[in-house]
Protein backbone atom coordinates (compact mmCIF):
# COMPACT_ATOMS: atom_id res chain seq x y z
CA UNK A 1 0.00 0.00 0.00
CA UNK A 2 2.78 2.44 1.12
CA UNK A 3 4.82 1.91 -2.53
CA UNK A 4 1.33 2.05 -4.54
CA UNK A 5 1.00 5.68 -2.42
CA UNK A 6 4.41 6.83 -2.96
CA UNK A 7 4.49 5.26 -6.89
CA UNK A 8 1.08 7.82 -6.81
CA UNK A 9 3.33 10.75 -5.22
CA UNK A 10 5.99 10.34 -6.70
CA UNK A 11 4.02 10.47 -10.57
CA UNK A 12 2.21 13.21 -9.57
CA UNK A 13 6.07 15.68 -8.82
CA UNK A 14 7.35 14.33 -11.64
CA UNK A 15 4.32 15.21 -13.97
CA UNK A 16 3.92 18.81 -11.98
CA UNK A 17 7.49 19.33 -12.83
CA UNK A 18 7.43 18.13 -16.37
CA UNK A 19 4.59 20.47 -16.65
CA UNK A 20 6.66 23.00 -15.69
CA UNK A 21 9.83 22.58 -17.10
CA UNK A 22 9.20 21.44 -20.57
CA UNK A 23 11.39 17.61 -19.44
CA UNK A 24 14.35 19.91 -21.10
CA UNK A 25 17.20 17.74 -21.82
CA UNK A 26 18.99 20.76 -20.50
CA UNK A 27 20.26 19.79 -17.25
CA UNK A 28 22.07 23.20 -16.24
CA UNK A 29 20.69 27.06 -15.04
CA UNK A 30 19.60 27.66 -11.67
CA UNK A 31 22.82 27.81 -10.12
CA UNK A 32 21.68 25.27 -7.46
CA UNK A 33 24.13 22.02 -6.26
CA UNK A 34 21.08 20.29 -7.67
CA UNK A 35 20.48 19.81 -11.56
CA UNK A 36 17.61 22.33 -12.14
CA UNK A 37 15.36 22.08 -15.40
CA UNK A 38 16.45 24.67 -18.10
CA UNK A 39 14.38 27.51 -16.73
CA UNK A 40 17.06 29.80 -14.00
CA UNK A 41 13.83 30.63 -12.46
CA UNK A 42 12.77 27.16 -11.21
CA UNK A 43 13.01 26.13 -7.69
CA UNK A 44 14.90 23.11 -8.00
CA UNK A 45 15.93 21.55 -4.45
CA UNK A 46 19.21 23.00 -3.29
CA UNK A 47 21.77 22.05 -0.90
CA UNK A 48 24.75 25.03 -1.79
CA UNK A 49 24.60 28.02 -3.44
CA UNK A 50 26.66 28.81 -6.90
CA UNK A 51 30.15 27.85 -6.64
CA UNK A 52 30.18 26.07 -3.24
CA UNK A 53 31.25 22.83 -2.48
CA UNK A 54 28.67 20.43 -2.34
CA UNK A 55 27.73 18.72 1.71
CA UNK A 56 26.83 15.05 2.39
CA UNK A 57 25.92 14.28 5.86
CA UNK A 58 23.21 11.71 7.49
CA UNK A 59 20.25 12.57 9.20
CA UNK A 60 17.76 10.08 10.53
CA UNK A 61 14.92 10.31 8.18
CA UNK A 62 11.73 8.64 9.52
CA UNK A 63 11.70 4.31 9.57
CA UNK A 64 14.82 4.46 7.11
CA UNK A 65 16.79 5.20 10.19
CA UNK A 66 20.13 7.18 9.53
CA UNK A 67 20.37 8.21 6.32
CA UNK A 68 22.57 10.43 4.00
CA UNK A 69 21.06 13.52 3.02
CA UNK A 70 22.88 16.73 1.51
CA UNK A 71 24.03 20.28 3.23
CA UNK A 72 20.18 21.14 3.97
CA UNK A 73 19.28 17.88 5.21
CA UNK A 74 17.35 16.75 1.92
CA UNK A 75 17.40 12.84 1.45
CA UNK A 76 20.25 11.87 -0.97
CA UNK A 77 19.34 8.69 -3.53
CA UNK A 78 20.92 6.00 -5.87
CA UNK A 79 19.20 4.87 -9.07
CA UNK A 80 20.08 1.23 -9.47
CA UNK A 81 20.58 1.72 -13.43
CA UNK A 82 23.91 3.31 -12.76
CA UNK A 83 26.14 0.36 -12.47
CA UNK A 84 29.41 2.73 -11.95
CA UNK A 85 30.20 6.26 -10.88
CA UNK A 86 28.95 7.17 -14.36
CA UNK A 87 24.94 8.57 -14.17
CA UNK A 88 22.60 7.07 -16.68
CA UNK A 89 20.02 9.70 -15.11
CA UNK A 90 19.26 12.45 -17.62
CA UNK A 91 16.65 15.07 -19.56
CA UNK A 92 13.39 13.88 -17.57
CA UNK A 93 14.84 11.60 -15.48
CA UNK A 94 17.35 14.41 -14.12
CA UNK A 95 14.59 16.74 -13.33
CA UNK A 96 12.58 14.29 -11.51
CA UNK A 97 15.72 13.20 -9.98
CA UNK A 98 18.00 16.41 -9.69
CA UNK A 99 21.47 15.23 -9.63
CA UNK A 100 23.82 16.70 -6.71
CA UNK A 101 26.39 18.57 -7.87
CA UNK A 102 29.37 20.66 -7.21
CA UNK A 103 31.38 22.96 -7.68
CA UNK A 104 35.31 22.30 -5.83
CA UNK A 105 35.91 19.31 -3.10
CA UNK A 106 32.48 18.40 -1.90
CA UNK A 107 32.64 17.74 2.26
CA UNK A 108 30.99 15.25 4.60
CA UNK A 109 29.18 16.05 8.11
CA UNK A 110 27.84 13.36 10.29
CA UNK A 111 28.66 9.98 10.22
CA UNK A 112 29.13 10.05 6.11
CA UNK A 113 32.85 8.59 5.45
CA UNK A 114 34.95 11.48 3.36
CA UNK A 115 36.67 8.73 1.76
CA UNK A 116 33.47 7.68 0.34
CA UNK A 117 33.04 10.73 -1.23
CA UNK A 118 33.57 11.08 -4.82
CA UNK A 119 32.89 13.13 -7.96
CA UNK A 120 31.87 12.07 -11.43
CA UNK A 121 31.46 14.60 -14.36
CA UNK A 122 28.22 14.33 -16.31
CA UNK A 123 27.45 14.65 -19.83
CA UNK A 124 27.30 18.36 -19.39
CA UNK A 125 30.45 18.94 -18.17
CA UNK A 126 28.89 19.57 -14.53
CA UNK A 127 30.48 17.42 -11.53
CA UNK A 128 27.98 15.25 -9.78
CA UNK A 129 28.86 14.18 -6.38
CA UNK A 130 28.98 10.13 -6.00
CA UNK A 131 29.52 8.35 -2.39
CA UNK A 132 30.68 4.66 -2.19
CA UNK A 133 30.30 4.65 -6.12
CA UNK A 134 26.82 5.64 -6.37
CA UNK A 135 25.95 8.91 -8.49
CA UNK A 136 23.67 10.65 -5.82
CA UNK A 137 20.34 12.28 -6.11
CA UNK A 138 17.44 14.08 -4.78
CA UNK A 139 13.65 13.73 -5.37
CA UNK A 140 11.88 16.42 -6.53
CA UNK A 141 9.10 15.23 -4.61
CA UNK A 142 10.93 15.53 -1.26
CA UNK A 143 9.64 18.68 -0.49
CA UNK A 144 11.57 19.54 3.01
CA UNK A 145 13.85 17.99 5.08
CA UNK A 146 13.23 14.46 6.28
CA UNK A 147 11.26 13.83 3.24
CA UNK A 148 11.90 10.44 1.78
CA UNK A 149 9.26 9.86 -0.79
CA UNK A 150 11.38 8.52 -3.33
CA UNK A 151 12.06 5.52 -1.49
CA UNK A 152 11.70 2.21 -3.14
CA UNK A 153 10.30 3.98 -6.46
CA UNK A 154 10.66 2.12 -9.77
CA UNK A 155 10.97 5.12 -12.07
CA UNK A 156 13.17 5.59 -15.36
CA UNK A 157 14.12 2.16 -15.59
CA UNK A 158 15.06 1.00 -12.10
CA UNK A 159 14.44 1.99 -8.52
CA UNK A 160 15.77 4.46 -6.11
CA UNK A 161 16.68 4.02 -2.52
CA UNK A 162 18.43 5.97 0.18
CA UNK A 163 21.76 5.20 1.40
CA UNK A 164 23.68 4.40 4.65
CA UNK A 165 26.56 5.86 5.95
CA UNK A 166 28.83 3.03 4.68
CA UNK A 167 27.06 4.23 0.60
CA UNK A 168 24.44 0.77 0.97
CA UNK A 169 20.92 1.03 -0.58
CA UNK A 170 18.65 1.30 2.69
CA UNK A 171 15.97 -1.87 1.58
CA UNK A 172 12.94 -0.81 4.00
CA UNK A 173 9.67 0.08 2.18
Amino acid sequence: MRRMRLAVVGTAAFLTIAATSGCSDDNGGGGSSYASPSSSTSKSPSSAPAGAAAEVKTAKVGDLGTVLVDGKGRTLYLFEADKSTSSTCKGGCATAWPPLLTEGKASVGGSAQDKLLGTTKRDDGKTQVTYHGHPVYGYAGDTKPGDANGQALNQFGAEWYVLDADGNKVDKD
